[in-house]
């Protein structure tokens, strides 16, 4: 199954990228006789249930053209709001909403509540009663707050 799954992540994040979008989750599960595999992509703008519709189309088209799995179903699909962000291109498209944002700090970690107000080259800016600039590469994770005004 381990080089199946390499072959998949392969096949997925090409796809992924021919269509413009990228790979944030590959999943396996289920047995052999009645596998699944969950895979979630993500764009700079917000993607529909087209984009995901076509992902999955060439996918199942290469795995099947492959011989790679016998029997499976493919289900893709967009991160949704409980998945943290993983990419800086996947921020920009959420500036002006609401973050959870755990990240290092000089000597630990620390978490806020903030809006991200900007991005420049690696570095966010996000208000909460004041201004915190937070560098990329010092985010553990970050999740979207959903808001239900």
């Amino acid at each position: 199954m381990n080089q199946n799954f390499e072959n998949i992540r392969e096949i997925a994040q090409q796809v992924a990228e021919r269509n413009n979008l990228f790979l944030i989750d590959l999943i396996f599960r289920g047995s052999e006789t009645n596998r699944v595999i969950e895979v979630f992509v993500d764009g700079e703008e917000n993607i529909s249930a087209e984009d995901c519709a076509l992902v999955s189309r060439e996918m199942i088209k290469q795995i099947d053209e492959s011989d790679l799995i016998k029997s499976y179903r493919l289900d893709v699909s967009s991160p949704g709001v409980d998945r943290p962000l993983i990419f800086l291109k996947q921020f920009p498209k959420h500036i002006n909403r609401m973050f959870e944002v755990e990240f290092n700090t000089a000597d630990s970690s620390t978490t806020l509540k903030g809006k991200l107000i900007s991005i420049e080259d690696e570095v966010l800016t996000f208000k909460t009663n004041k201004e915190i600039k937070i560098k990329f590469k010092d985010i553990i994770k970050a999740k979207v707050l959903v808001s239900f005004n």
